[in-house]
């Protein structure tokens, strides 16, 4: 029987092509599947505007995904685990927990499927992990897997050293607030007048006042 693919069927034919297959092949699986029609002019014309409408929906998301590839690459997450001897995990990291890690780190959602691990990850250390959107499109990222105490030391560690920061920029503070108050010169006291003047100008006023009195009487 031969057959248009509408969509692509692993190692039997690509969308769009025509086959001659196995009659029971056709309407056992392709046919109720959807995955094929008879071939006719008429399945032709129809295949082919599906095929248009699937091309440009496919090049939309291509676009979409090769924008996020482009945004994580070089991404750097870190997940925490139980660590036995030889740093050996208790367990172990698996795409499903790179992707949701790498999903909350950036903001993008991952899908679980699209994290390229050829085995969960069982140790210690860091690895370069691929992200395959497409057969074409895809990021890598680094993922350090340490164990939950080393992370908890080194979050305390850099609490401590910010707190030492802030005592440090107290410190300086206070020290250029007593520098300033040193450098900044007496206000200047007015100096007393020498006791010859003071009589001096007493007398005038005096002299002023009575002054103003006799004219005043007459």
């Amino acid at each position: 029987m031969k057959v248009i693919f509408i969509e692509d069927v692993h190692n039997v034919a690509r969308a769009g092509q025509t086959r001659e297959v196995a009659d029971g092949y056709a309407r056992n699986y392709l046919l109720p599947r959807k995955l094929a029609l008879l071939a006719s002019s008429q399945a032709a014309a129809a295949v082919e505007a599906h095929l248009k409408k699937i091309a440009r929906q496919r090049a939309i998301e291509e676009a979409e995904m090769a924008e996020v590839a482009g945004m994580i690459t070089g991404v750097e997450i870190t997940l925490k685990a139980k660590v036995g001897e030889n740093e050996r995990l208790y367990g172990s990291v698996t795409g499903a927990d790179i992707a949701e890690a790498l999903s909350k780190a950036t903001g993008y959602e991952i899908d679980k499927r699209k994290i390229d691990l050829a085995e969960p990850i069982k140790q210690v250390g860091s690895y370069d992990v691929t992200v395959r959107f497409t057969h074409d499109i895809t990021a890598v990222i680094k993922v350090n897997v340490m164990s939950d105490e080393v992370i908890e030391e080194k979050v305390e560690l850099k609490a401590e050293k910010t707190e030492e920061k802030t005592e440090e920029k107290l410190e300086k503070a206070e020290k250029k607030e007593k520098k300033e108050k040193k450098e900044k010169p007496p206000k200047e006291e007015k100096k007393a007048k020498p006791e010859k003047e003071a009589k001096k100008e007493k007398k005038k006023k005096t002299k002023k006042t009575e002054a103003g009195i006799e004219e005043s009487k007459v």
